[in-house]
């Protein structure tokens, strides 16, 4: 394929796990469509993206390294200006994101605005350098990672599902408005992934563990132990690349893509029941049926 008709696909948050993972997808895809920009905040982190690019042998100039921290809007205005070189546009893949678990009276809120200021003012930030273009042409898309932790709220990940459900809010806000412009707005929704996500949690885990109390921590314990049996069948970023790639070769793109069909049920427990109630008792009886001092979920107290 002549270089000058592939794709350009611009993805942040590609030092590792699905940005990683879908940038080297892409740039090795057999019908040579895709020119992959992957980006990450430190350049000096490429180097796990290159050795998986020579493991999948992509070919010369369909994958390049460029930096872009979304806190900084110069930084993502300078990667727009390298991608765009003369097109009209370029698809962004909105993936930059961070994890912040543990019981919210702990978090410092220095630790809180970060999560934020990645997850969903960085998402607006990549999404309004490139829209512009996209509603002048009449055409377009942009992918954004979701998760089942913004269709339903987690215990212990308060901070991240608040962000996550911003998010749910802001794609399906934009696809309504934007639908007759040709812009379409995706969000791939995934479960657990087998990535390095939880090893790069804003504040860590032990200090917010400390400073809270005893039965708090005693339901961590817990929400661990369930954590792990979740992990196990947790899904290869492959996969989820997979999606990834679907909802890029959708002619008419939908607003959501599930990666996982899983977790399902419950989140529509949440509309089946506009109260809560069954989502809360459920939920609850998901992550800590092993706690043998938990009342029933709404019951009243003795």
């Amino acid at each position: 394929m002549d270089p000058a008709e592939r794709t350009v696909v611009l993805i942040t948050g590609c030092s590792s796990g699905i940005g990683l993972r879908l940038a080297v997808r892409l740039a090795a895809d057999p019908s040579g469509n895709f020119k992959v920009y992957a980006t990450m905040r430190d350049l000096a982190a490429q180097g796990a993206l290159w050795e998986a690019a020579r493991a999948r042998r992509c070919p010369p100039g369909a994958l390049e390294a460029l930096q872009l921290d979304v806190r900084d809007s110069d930084s993502v205005a300078a990667a727009r200006a390298r991608v765009i070189e003369g097109r009209v546009c370029c698809p962004p893949v909105c993936n930059a994101g961070r994890g912040l678990l543990g019981p919210l009276e702990a978090h410092e809120l220095g630790a809180v605005g970060s999560v934020l200021d990645v997850n969903v003012v960085g998402t607006v930030r990549t999404v309004q350098a490139f829209l512009p273009d996209m509603k002048r042409r009449g055409s377009g898309r942009v992918l954004v990672t979701g998760s089942v932790g913004g269709l339903m709220g987690l215990p212990f990940n308060a901070i991240y599902c608040a962000s996550k459900f911003a998010l749910e809010g802001l794609c399906e806000s934009l696809a309504v408005l934007l639908l007759p412009f040709g812009v379409h707005v995706s969000l791939i929704e995934c479960g657990p992934v087998h990535t390095a996500f939880y090893e790069k949690l804003e504040g860590g885990l032990g200090g917010a563990l400390d400073r809270t109390d005893a039965r708090t921590r005693q339901l961590f314990s817990l929400y661990q132990r369930h954590c792990e049996q979740v992990a196990r069948e947790a899904q290869d970023p492959e996969e989820v690349a997979e999606v990834f790639l679907a909802a890029l070769r959708a002619p008419q793109p939908a607003l959501r893509y599930f990666c996982t069909e899983r977790f399902l049920p419950l989140a529509r427990l949440r509309v089946e029941d506009p109260s809560g109630r069954s989502y809360v008792a459920a939920m609850h009886r998901a992550v800590f049926a092993a706690d043998p001092g938990a009342a029933e979920p709404g019951a009243a107290p003795g």
